[in-house]
């Protein structure tokens, strides 16, 4: 195969769970194969809410690839040059954050997508290729169908346009941030209230209707991961890299401290 496959899109595709690993803390390539000893479908890159360059992304990203992991970014905007630029990096999937409306999901579609299915510029031999040589036509097809584009919605702004959103051709995934959501509703924290819930439920519909897949990130209380996968969630950010470190860190310092010297 002249490209690497996105196995988060075909686990998806199947109807099956793709579960993340958010990264904060992480800046070496190993990375990548820990996920993968781990279980982990997906890396969630995220280059909104830390210090994570464009660099260090691309090369987790890379490697990434080279294990059957899922690099997906979290770009810190919806302005064009973020995308692109992961994605010529090795990338095979960008989060937007703060996607509001149709029309915004559109513009992503197009700076993700080469032509026809979008506007995105042609930047030479991809990681996505394995840097091989294959004829551009070729090669635009293959890099738009292993692509994975995630919009997320985190106002209820963006709820209320769901249904439109998720009509959008070439959006795979919403993406519900339950942080951001519940403190715009006005609930901060309440992940697993009737606010959050009615809200995931809008997008899980949305989703069912128009052939896309509903995903959460925030909500890492067993509970409330089962609640929201029973509910239709299949793009599934498990938490964290620094929130797992420091409960494991936690839990053995706990430990240490009962011990009598």
């Amino acid at each position: 195969m002249s490209v690497v496959p996105n196995q988060t899109k075909r686990r998806l595709a199947a109807g099956g769970l793709a579960i993340g690993l958010g990264l904060r803390l992480a800046r070496t390539v190993d990375i990548a194969t820990i996920a993968k000893a781990c279980d982990y479908d997906w890396l969630f890159i995220d280059m909104e809410h830390g210090s994570l360059d464009v660099d260090r992304a691309g090369q987790i990203a890379v490697a990434a690839l080279a294990v059957g992991v899922t690099p997906i970014v979290r770009v810190p905007g919806p302005e064009h040059y973020h995308a692109t630029r992961l994605l010529d990096a090795g990338a095979q999937g960008i989060v937007v954050p703060h996607v509001d409306t149709a029309a915004q999901a559109e513009r992503i579609v197009s700076y993700c997508r080469f032509p026809p299915a979008g506007r995105r510029s042609i930047g030479g031999a991809q990681p996505q290729l394995g840097f091989r040589s294959v004829p551009v036509v070729e090669a635009m097809g293959l890099v738009n169908e292993e692509t994975l584009v995630v919009v997320m919605l985190e106002t209820a702004t963006g709820i209320a346009d769901a249904d439109a959103i998720a009509a959008v051709k070439g959006v795979d995934v919403l993406l519900v941030g339950f942080n951001d959501l519940c403190a715009e509703l006005g609930v901060p924290g309440e992940l697993g209230g009737e606010k959050a819930a009615a809200a995931f439920a809008t997008v899980v519909a949305a989703c069912g209707k128009h052939g896309k897949h509903a995903g959460f990130g925030g909500a890492y209380d067993n509970a409330l991961l089962d609640k929201y996968v029973a509910m239709g969630g299949r793009f599934v950010l498990g938490g964290g890299d620094a929130g797992f470190m420091m409960a494991a860190a936690r839990e053995r310092a706990g430990f240490l401290r009962s011990l009598k010297p």
